[in-house]
């Protein structure tokens, strides 16, 4: 079996915990074998340029599975430089690349 880096969270006497989790989410016996693929996705209604992107991760997703994976998607924020023009919310648009990158590193 090849050691995928979502393993450390799904085998293991130790990762009982996790896997009960995992469980709680959908996952099956038949899935923790497989790797679990993180679809990131920055869908909102604030942003049109984001509003299609729920679809996407969708698409996305069913792509994961029906090549062999486990596919979990979350969220993270998404700030359009437009509506923050003119502003105090323009002070906020550069900084936010920095947590939306550090909370993508959090989640995998």
């Amino acid at each position: 079996m090849p050691s995928y880096r979502s393993r450390t969270t799904t085998h293991g006497r130790n990762m009982a915990g996790a896997r009960g989790l995992w469980r709680a989410t959908g996952m099956k016996d038949g899935d923790f074998g497989k790797p679990i693929i993180a679809i990131v996705n920055s869908f909102t209604q604030f942003v049109p340029g984001h509003v299609h992107l729920k679809d996407l991760g969708q698409l996305v997703a069913a792509e994961v599975e029906a090549a062999g994976g486990v596919a979990k998607e979350f969220n993270t924020i998404a700030v359009d430089d437009g509506i923050a023009m003119g502003h105090d919310g323009m002070l906020y648009s550069l900084p936010s690349r920095e947590l939306i990158a550090d909370s993508v590193e959090y989640m995998v």
